[in-house]
């Protein structure tokens, strides 16, 4: 009698959580077509926010900070290349353009607009602490990694690179933030990577066009985590961020789970371009510690 009590219990748990599965998926198909704030990385949020409260800091400074943050990154981008303020049309595709665009004030309203959002809501997050650090670790190796690539093996805008690297997975934080919203979800984080799994690559070109990023910049991100012959010699932004995410990990460890370390595509692309380790590394190493 016990046994099957147990046995209904656990169904019911099960039926349940694909329920909230099926709901959340519904439930952020239906936000991306309003306004979309949600926490990424803590740290990086309180250091923004104390650089935002300095009267005294320059624009180099609130850029190297803003560029550490993938939400506030994009939001900015977005309002940068608005019909107000881009008359006539000419995108910018960097942080540094955009913010030289925007101008120091209305880069610190705009970016402690969304701070705040993100301190109200972080709360929640605290389930999902260990994934979401992981997360943001891997999106700043993967930036470093794109600015490096593109430096030295392309003729594309290394800043822009760095900002499709570091946006290349706002989907999956995106989903991490939903997720703590349901009930049978908000415990069980193995469930939520699975679903990260499944669906954080076309959520999160949804998610970026619905903010507004460059297409460019946009399609770069698309089918980043497929595995596939490394491109030789690497000549759009969408083969940089491949190389990158690849050379950072292939995406954070546990997405990486039933790959093959000795996957002949992902050992060739990092005898390809494994010189440049060392120098991302170091690169990352400095935007982790809030170097531009």
């Amino acid at each position: 009698m016990l046994n099957t009590q147990n046995s209904d219990d656990q169904d019911k748990t099960g039926a349940a959580l694909k329920a909230q599965r099926f709901q959340m998926l519904e439930d952020i198909a239906a936000e991306l077509g309003g306004e979309v704030i949600f926490p990424t990385h803590f740290d990086a949020v309180l250091r923004l926010r104390k650089v935002l409260q300095d009267p005294n800091q320059s624009i180099a400074g609130i850029a190297a900070v803003v560029s550490l943050e993938p939400l506030i990154s994009a939001k900015l981008l977005h309002l940068a290349n608005s019909v107000a303020l881009n008359p006539d049309g000419r995108e910018v595709v960097d942080i540094k353009s955009a913010i030289a665009r925007l101008g120091i004030n209305t880069v610190r309203t705009a970016a402690m607009s969304i701070v705040m959002h993100q301190l109200l809501r972080a709360k929640g997050m605290a389930e999902f602490t260990e994934i979401s650090r992981l997360l943001w670790d891997h999106s700043i190796q993967t930036a470093a990694a794109a600015r490096i690539i593109a430096r030295h093996m392309t003729k594309l805008n290394p800043d822009e690179a760095m900002l499709a690297g570091l946006i290349h997975d706002l989907g999956a934080f995106y989903m991490l933030y939903r997720a703590t919203q349901y009930e049978e979800l908000r415990h069980r984080p193995e469930s939520v990577k699975y679903l990260i799994i499944q669906w954080h690559e076309s959520i999160g070109v949804s998610l970026l066009n619905a903010l507004g990023i460059p297409q460019e910049i946009v399609v770069a991100t698309e089918d980043h985590d497929q595995m596939r012959t490394p491109p030789t010699p690497i000549r759009t932004l969408a083969e940089v961020i491949y190389v990158a995410n690849m050379l950072a990990g292939g995406h954070f460890e546990w997405l990486m789970q039933d790959a093959n370390e000795r996957n002949p595509e992902l050992l060739a692309l990092r005898e390809i371009y494994g010189h440049l380790q060392p120098e991302i590394d170091a690169l990352a190493a400095d935007m982790r510690n809030g170097i531009s």
